[in-house]
């Protein structure tokens, strides 16, 4: 009787399906004795060579995007996941019990940095449950929400570094059983925060509750070829939205939303009004904008420029006449 197959991994029994063309053909090779490629480059390599497979057997496009994710999860850096500085709703640890609860309500989120003075001196955090739980069980409503401090359901966060590895915080924050980290500088100022749900989102995609936006409330329709879109868009879901292809131009790698597209066109903090053109035709004109961010932005197609420029002639032709 022939011996039974053996893989490359401590001489133990091949556990892998057989090999019969499709995904684990490919992937089989991996456990085989001298193979020069690391296992890295290997699943990669399987991966690419079997994108196309459709039989029943090869993986599907879930599951090998989930795979390359997991194949580049080493290389990512925190700075690479976390929600930036301009974008994080924090509390004051000084706020009332009825305000927390308000900002809770508004905002859609369980937790929130706790800043003494301001967000570069984050104290820990705060979760709703713990805010329920005091509201109940001391009954503030019926008092007025007086006597209520911070303090007493304040928990702690991780500070981090935003050059540290993602892999090296999911076991950190796993490690310490907290769902939030600070990122900081090298001067101690607060960069941005990541929680845990930003790092598992990195594997399976976005994870999506109900209190997200969705795409259609982020991209409106305000005319056959114009649109009203938020600048916190990500690039990829414009140009589903669209079905038009924007991430073209030079340094396209540091983009990912629709804000950070008109900065890298207009070269500078456009205005409001202010309307950069890409190379494709469209148009970005900014509606809504701040001295540090954009806000809303309108997208005009080269089909709607078009049109306006010519009603625009048309209009001043009829002014001549008259």
């Amino acid at each position: 009787m022939s011996e039974p197959q053996k893989s490359g991994l401590n001489g133990k029994e091949n556990s892998l399906p057989p090999a019969q063309g499709g995904f684990w053909g490919g992937l089989k090779s991996l456990f085989r004795k001298g193979s020069e490629p690391t296992l890295r480059e290997s699943v990669e390599e399987a991966l690419e060579e079997h994108e196309e497979d459709t039989n029943g057997k090869s993986l599907g496009a879930d599951e090998k995007e989930m795979l390359f994710n997991v194949l580049n999860y080493g290389e990512l850096r925190v700075d690479d996941v976390m929600v930036p500085r301009a974008d994080i709703i924090s509390v004051d640890m000084e706020i009332g019990l009825k305000d927390l609860l308000k900002t809770f309500s508004k905002a859609g989120h369980s937790r929130f940095p706790v800043y003494r003075g301001n967000l570069d001196d984050v104290m820990g955090m705060v979760h709703v449950k713990d805010a329920l739980k005091l509201l109940t069980e001391n009954d503030y409503s019926k008092a007025g929400f007086d006597g209520f401090s911070l303090m007493t359901i304040q928990r702690s966060v991780l500070f981090v570094p935003a050059s540290m590895r993602v892999m090296d915080l999911l076991a950190k924050m796993r490690q310490n059983r907290t769902h939030m980290a600070i990122v900081v500088d090298e001067y101690g100022g607060t960069d941005g925060i990541v929680t845990i749900e930003d790092l598992v989102e990195e594997i399976v995609g976005e994870i999506e509750d109900e209190h997200d936006d969705d795409v259609t409330q982020q991209v409106r329709k305000m005319g056959k070829d114009t649109w009203l879109v938020d600048a916190r868009l990500e690039m990829e879901d414009l140009e589903d939205a669209l079905s038009q292809s924007f991430m073209d131009i030079d340094d396209d790698e540091d983009i990912d939303t629709v804000g950070g597209l008109v900065f890298a066109l207009a070269g500078s903090v456009p205005e409001i009004g202010e309307r950069v053109k890409h190379e494709n035709g469209y148009q970005f004109e900014v509606v809504d904008a701040d001295p540090r961010r954009i806000h809303k932005v309108r997208i005009m197609s080269p089909k709607a420029t078009l049109t306006k420029n010519a009603t625009k002639k048309l209009s001043k032709r009829k002014e001549k006449q008259i």
